[in-house]
């Protein structure tokens, strides 16, 4: 079960409880993001709209905040779903039980069976490391980052091809061989000097 498919089984909840126990359909259901996250995953506001279609279907004035408690006993069964607070005038504010909610993902596959091979094919190029410089955690960062595209594109159903470039370091040798040797005029030995003397005075090339 996907965070969606979580908030689609909440408003449905809603919905059966708005039928059952005070007998309106309840359509359109808005969710709003808790100010803070300590409050909650989700915030609906489907109390106050239940008020007005009491209203409107019986005349009769209904509070809130009790539609909100009636709402809350059923929101609570959802065993996704970790507890139910009651704010202000009856915001329901719903905080996801997020061992429950690893452990159902855990169990069941995320990824498609099979790719179909008309489906779009996507090219990923990620990591790439030039092999004449050092490595660090950028590297690493993009590695993550290429991954995490390729996973997210194939569970969409996208046919996605990755591609890691090596550089060719012979190339680049060779290009500052011919620069010490005919531009420079130095040979091996006048070569292996200067990087003595650029070692000897702290400085490196990465």
């Amino acid at each position: 079960m996907t965070i969606i498919e979580l908030q689609n089984e909440l408003r449905e909840t809603l919905r059966e409880a708005a039928l059952d126990h005070f007998g309106v359909t309840l359509d359109g259901i808005a969710t709003e993001v808790p100010p803070r996250t300590d409050l909650g995953d989700v915030a609906f506001p489907a109390a106050f709209e239940l008020a007005k279609l009491i209203k409107t279907a019986t005349g009769e004035k209904s509070n809130p905040r009790a539609i909100a408690e009636t709402l809350k006993a059923r929101l609570e069964a959802i065993p996704e779903v970790e507890r139910v607070e009651i704010a202000g005038p009856g915001y329901l504010n719903v905080l996801f039980d997020r061992a429950a909610f690893l452990a159902s993902n855990a169990s069941c596959n995320l990824l498609p069976d099979r790719i179909d091979a008309s489906a779009p094919k996507v090219c990923v190029e990620h990591t790439s490391v030039n092999p004449n410089k050092a490595a660090h955690v950028g590297h690493l960062r993009n590695s993550v980052l290429g991954d995490t595209f390729q996973r997210i594109l194939t569970a969409t159903g996208k046919r996605v091809e990755i591609q890691n470039y090596i550089d060719n370091t012979g190339v680049q040798v060779a290009d500052v061989v011919v620069g010490f040797v005919y531009l420079e005029g130095k040979d091996l030995e006048a070569i292996r000097a200067l990087d003595g003397e650029l070692r000897s005075a702290g400085k490196t090339f990465d």
